[in-house]
């Protein structure tokens, strides 16, 4: 509850709905009589929503109550702050089953939908070799070119350079498969029949 919520003796009204631990109906009832049937029950009566008519109370364990919302509440927060930006850092120098791993890593951060910024550190004079951070850099982008795409970067801070990757969201379209035409299963016409041949004509008898 955003609010505290009033119990047991810091209730004030008077008359409530009540509503048992089992969250049954007990129906309307006078304060003193709600706050002893929370008594038989050896649980707190607490106000749930003081600006229903009537208000409403219910019977509960409200330490019980407080843990379980302060748990939900952290479970939110957890879960706002979930796809947070994760880091990954590469030097120069990294051997290929440094960069593996690294590589490995940022696929199960883009996976759990976190967007992942490499950053390429230099130090000393490596500053004036930076084809080769960037050759790094292209090279992991290649190697997860199927999974994210590149959101922003590369980009220079000081003697780092930063390239920040998402994940793809969802997967490319499938081909759609032509489909063949279905065969007919209605009859085909018969052909229509050859005429016949007419008769000869008989030559009409000359008058007598």
């Amino acid at each position: 509850m955003s609010e505290r919520a009033r119990k047991n003796e810091e209730i004030r009204g008077k008359t409530f709905r009540v509503i048992g631990p089992e969250g049954q109906q007990l129906g309307i009832m006078l304060l003193e009589q709600a706050r002893l049937k929370a008594h038989e029950f050896q649980l707190d009566l607490v106000e749930v929503a003081p600006k229903a008519t009537p208000p409403v109370c219910r019977i509960m364990d409200y330490g019980k109550h407080v843990y379980e919302e302060q748990k939900k509440e952290q479970h939110a927060r957890k879960k706002s702050h979930g796809h947070d930006l994760k880091e990954v850092r590469l030097k120069p120098r990294i051997g290929k089953h440094d960069l593996d791993i690294k590589i490995a890593r940022a696929k199960e951060f883009l996976a759990e939908g976190h967007r992942v910024q490499f950053t390429m550190v230099y130090r000393g004079r490596e500053i004036t070799h930076q084809d080769i951070g960037q050759e790094i850099l292209n090279g992991v982008v290649t190697s997860l070119t199927d999974v994210c795409k590149v959101e922003r970067g590369p980009f220079r801070e000081g003697k780092r350079v930063g390239l920040i990757v998402a994940p793809k969201q969802g997967g490319g379209e499938k081909p759609v498969a032509s489909a063949k035409p279905a065969a007919s299963s209605a009859p085909k016409p018969t052909p229509p029949a050859p005429p016949k041949p007419a008769a000869p004509s008989t030559p009409a008898t000359p008058g007598a």
